[in-house]
């Protein structure tokens, strides 16, 4: 294997090649997502086959079941298992815990109770008003309650009015594309909210006041023109009330407030816990008693939707692990300015969270770098599905939502490209 590939370093295992290879054909697979769906349109014989190979979410779990496979052929079922074993799962738990917490019927009325107050007291349309602050304020809020949370929270806010079938598919992209990067970089106000962030926070001692100075305000004014941008090109598509519709059937028997709160307690217990998985699994079988105990205040809670994100989630931990050979390299070869704009790049082919962590096991990494790294990082982090822990979640709740059922990666990567070139230019001239 290795004399195939004469340039690569003499310490690379055929393990690690293997593992690169797959990881190319999974980027490839996430690409081509959208062409498996309407397959399974064309010939309906096979449509079960089509349409599994067509979710995005099953993508990187697929590829890394192959990956284990091939190390259990090439090393031994004992060291696949290992490996498999020693990779690190709370984030993928993490998501599909939140997630579920997040789009509970109590979470979400409570929500669109602020979110209808505050639109109602605007100088404009409520459709509008309750469209910027779904595209603006709830990613801002994830730096309170995590990324996950918040997009899961957002798309399940909009997706009735900004997604909705009225509106044309290029501006869904469009919207799509800002509440990726708004997710991305409003999580950059604090310390623990977004992913990238947290894993260098603690090598770096980039506290939250550090992280607001530095990067957050500056990402605040970003979501606001990204999501101002994306409102007026809304504009007439918007019809009043559609955003007061949550994605499960509209407004019933009305939530009791105690109930919200205990759910806003659930959830603030599952954020707070977030780097304890026992503990964190532990409030969510609370929540689950709950939720079965007062059912008629509930719509039917996102498991499928949220397993599939964690299984995306999982895969990519698998695949990642064993990208450090070549990811590290190239990060820690390039200028401040080169890995300003590399790391955005590298951003869409690889988790952020990732290539923050790759940089931040690089010994002597200057100031200016380091600012480089996750500005990128942060900022490219609408360009793909894969591209931001969060992304997958808004996917599995909004493709229904795009034509064939399926969202396009590069419907999503032309999305996002004005909203992450204003990231781009709040991190790098201000």
């Amino acid at each position: 294997m290795l004399t195939i590939f004469s340039f690569l370093p003499a310490t690379v295992s055929s393990v690690e090649v293997m593992a690169a290879i797959l990881f190319v054909v999974a980027l490839a697979h996430t690409f081509s997502t959208k062409q498996f769906e309407r397959l399974s349109h064309r010939y309906p014989r096979h449509a079960g086959l089509f349409h599994l190979l067509g979710e995005v979410e099953v993508v990187f779990g697929f590829w890394a079941m192959v990956l284990v496979f091939f190390i259990a052929v090439m090393q031994g079922g004992a060291q696949a298992l290992a490996y498999a074993e020693t990779r690190q799962y709370t984030e993928p738990l993490f998501v599909f815990v939140v997630m579920v917490v997040a789009a509970s019927r109590p979470v979400l009325a409570l929500v669109m109770r602020l979110v209808n107050g505050v639109a109602a007291m605007a100088p404009c349309r409520t459709a509008l008003a309750s469209a910027w602050l779904g595209l603006a304020a709830v990613p801002l809020l994830g730096s309170a309650i995590t990324e996950p949370a918040a997009m899961t929270i957002a798309a399940l806010m909009l997706a009735p009015s900004v997604f909705a079938s009225q509106v044309p598919e290029r501006l869904k992209y469009l919207a799509l594309g800002v509440l990726f990067v708004n997710v991305s970089i409003g999580g950059s106000l604090t310390s623990f909210a977004a992913p990238p962030v947290l894993m260098v926070a603690g090598a770096w001692q980039w506290d939250t006041a550090f992280m607001f100075t530095t990067f957050g305000w500056k990402a605040a004014l970003a979501v606001v023109i990204n999501a101002s941008i994306a409102v007026l090109a809304l504009g007439a598509h918007l019809p009043d009330g559609a955003a007061q519709v949550t994605k499960n059937g509209g407004e019933r028997k009305a939530v009791p407030v105690s109930l919200m709160l205990v759910h806003v307690v659930f959830l603030a217990a599952v954020v707070a816990l977030a780097h304890h998985p026992v503990a964190f699994l532990g409030v969510f079988l609370m929540f689950l008693g709950v939720a079965q105990a007062y059912e008629r205040h509930q719509d039917p809670l996102i498991i499928k939707e949220a397993l599939l994100v964690g299984f995306f989630l999982a895969g990519l931990v698998v695949l990642g692990g064993l990208q450090q050979w070549w990811l590290q390299p190239v990060v820690s070869s390039m200028s401040p300015q080169a890995l300003f704009f590399g790391a955005t790049a590298l951003t869409a082919l690889t988790d952020n969270a990732a290539l923050t962590y790759l940089g931040s096991l690089i010994n002597g990494i200057s100031d200016a770098a380091k600012y480089s790294l996750v500005a990128g990082a942060i900022a490219g982090g609408g360009l793909s599905v894969i591209a931001n822990a969060p992304n997958p979640a808004g996917v599995a709740l909004l493709k229904q939502q795009f034509a064939d059922g399926a969202i396009g990666a590069g419907g999503l990567l032309l999305g996002a490209l004005l909203p992450t070139a204003v990231a781009l230019l709040a991190f790098w001239l201000l």
